[in-house]
C-alpha cells in the first residue's frame, strides 16, 4: 500500500505541469490563429503588460509581426518542443515551418500573470541552438 500511496503522489505531481505546458501551448496557438486572421487586438491580448507597453497599439505591434516574423503570422506548421526553466523564466520552444516550406526554431518566454499566461518575449534561434 506504501508504494501504491508513492506512485499515486508521484503520478499527481505530473498533472499541474502538464496542465500548465498546455495552457502556455494553448496560449501561442491563439495568438498564432489571432494573427492568421489580421486580428491584431486579439493578439495583442496575448502579450505581456512589457510587451504592449512597449508598441503601444495592436496595429504597432501587428506590424512588427509581420515585418520581422512572417513564420508567426502566417505559419503553415507548428510543432511544440520541450517547455524549459531558464534562469527563473519559463521558455517553450517551438518549431514553425512557413508557407514556403522553410522550417525556423523559436524560443516564447512566458509569464504567469493575474490574468493568465501572456508571451513575454519571442526569439529565434539558430539550428545549432535547438537540442531535440
Amino acid at each position: 500500500m506504501k508504494n501504491f500511496m508513492a506512485i499515486m503522489f508521484a503520478v499527481c505531481l505530473g498533472f499541474p505541469g502538464a496542465a500548465q505546458e498546455q495552457h502556455i501551448e494553448d496560449v501561442i496557438r491563439q495568438q498564432m490563429q489571432a494573427f492568421q486572421r489580421d486580428d491584431f487586438d486579439g493578439a495583442f491580448d496575448f502579450a505581456s503588460d512589457g510587451i504592449q507597453q512597449f508598441f503601444q497599439t495592436p496595429d504597432n505591434f501587428g506590424n512588427m509581426v509581420r515585418r520581422g516574423y512572417p513564420m508567426v503570422y502566417r505559419p503553415d506548421n507548428v510543432q511544440f518542443l520541450e517547455l524549459r526553466e531558464v534562469a527563473g523564466n519559463l521558455w517553450q520552444k517551438i518549431i514553425v515551418t512557413d508557407a514556403t516550406g522553410v522550417v525556423h526554431f523559436l524560443d516564447y518566454q512566458m509569464l504567469e500573470t493575474s490574468e493568465g499566461w501572456r508571451i513575454g518575449a519571442v526569439r529565434l534561434l539558430e539550428a545549432l541552438e535547438v537540442g531535440v
